[in-house]
């Protein structure tokens, strides 16, 4: 038996780069990762990893805002019916490890991605890519301030 050449979609080698603290800083995760940011895409399927393990998966969700999208990649202008919304990342992948949430990708089909990590994952990893939290923190801050006794969201 000869061994064979792996995919560069290969789900083991995805699931592995996907919960690095930043696969973009690893060399080899960069082409199975950039790949299979196209094969999604493109509508092809999430490839499956046979060693993952009990508790190990990954999974990719289609983005649909502003149900489905982080509120800082959220985006919203007003149409002829109403508010119009969208997503600055056309899909997440989410990844666990001992059945728990570790992280989650948001990815768009122009090949950007950030990633956000669990509490769990972050005390694991110690460090990690915070380009998330930065974002989020950078949205927040533009988000006028709630009204006492009005619940957020919602104003007078």
């Amino acid at each position: 038996m000869a061994p064979s050449t792996a995919s560069a979609v290969d789900g083991c080698v995805v699931l592995l780069c996907l919960a690095a603290p930043s696969w973009r800083a690893i060399p080899e995760c960069v082409p199975p990762i950039r790949q299979l940011l196209r094969d999604l895409a493109r509508g092809k399927a999430f490839p499956t990893c046979g060693f993952a393990g009990a508790g190990n998966a990954s999974a990719h969700t289609w983005s649909n805002a502003p149900s489905f999208c982080p509120p800082q990649y959220t985006r919203q202008w007003d149409g002829p019916n109403g508010p119009v919304y969208s997503c600055d990342y056309d899909g997440a992948i989410s990844v666990s490890v001992n059945g728990a949430p570790f992280s989650q990708t948001w990815w768009s089909m122009a090949g950007d991605a950030v990633t956000e990590f669990s509490p769990a994952a972050k005390t694991q990893l110690g460090t990690w890519d915070t380009r998330f939290e930065t974002d989020f923190a950078a949205w927040l801050a533009l988000q006028p301030p709630s009204q006492p006794g009005v619940p957020d969201g919602l104003s007078r």
